[in-house]
């Protein structure tokens, strides 16, 4: 039998890559849990850059209920910003990222999965404040923490109604991301 050679893996440096400390990966994997979690804290922002902010277009504002009707966990079914997007309106019961009224607990997101449009009415788990799991591939949205995705296929958080309130008024004023099935729903807000 013939002898059949190793391969030659080349060193790190030889390569130009340098060998990191046993203290350098551990500085390094602390900074990276630091900063994953401040992101993930509501209201915190890491970048305040045009090309890092959340795409957001403003729609002509349009009441959509009032704070004295809502009740914690009973979403409320509304169309924003076009007759056919429906939307739902939710006292949390627990602070929102966006959130509108005394307690910050009042949001407002589309009811459309961002990963393949499948409908999210009627998914709501007011017990733990997220929207699904979607019926085509699971995806399930945390509505505390602006829409993002907690699992399932999807990668983007799903569309949030910006709200305002006066008195006892809200209003719905324009969406923060992209509605799903709109290429430029962004770009064509009034």
């Amino acid at each position: 039998m013939k002898a059949i050679d190793k391969p030659v893996i080349p060193s790190r440096s030889a390569c130009g890559l340098k060998d990191l400390t046993r203290r350098e990966f551990l500085f390094t994997a602390a900074g990276s849990v630091a900063l994953v979690t401040l992101a993930s804290l509501p209201g915190y922002t890491l970048a305040q850059s045009a090309e890092h902010r959340a795409r957001l277009a403003y729609y002509p504002r349009r009441k959509i209920g009032q704070m004295s009707q809502l009740e914690t966990g009973k979403p409320v079914l509304l169309q924003y910003p076009y007759p056919e997007v429906n939307c739902l309106l939710i006292k949390l019961g627990a602070v929102g990222g966006g959130g509108v009224g005394p307690e910050h607990d009042i949001v407002c997101f589309t009811t459309i999965c961002t990963h393949m449009g499948g409908p999210l009415e009627g998914t709501y788990k007011p017990e733990h404040q997220i929207l699904g799991a979607c019926p085509m591939h699971l995806t399930t949205f945390d509505l505390t923490r602006h829409g993002m995705v907690v699992s399932g296929h999807a990668t983007e958080s799903l569309p949030q109604i910006v709200l305002e309130t006066e008195g006892d008024d809200i209003y719905a004023a324009g969406v923060l991301g992209l509605i799903y099935g709109y290429a430029a729903n962004l770009e064509r807000a009034v």
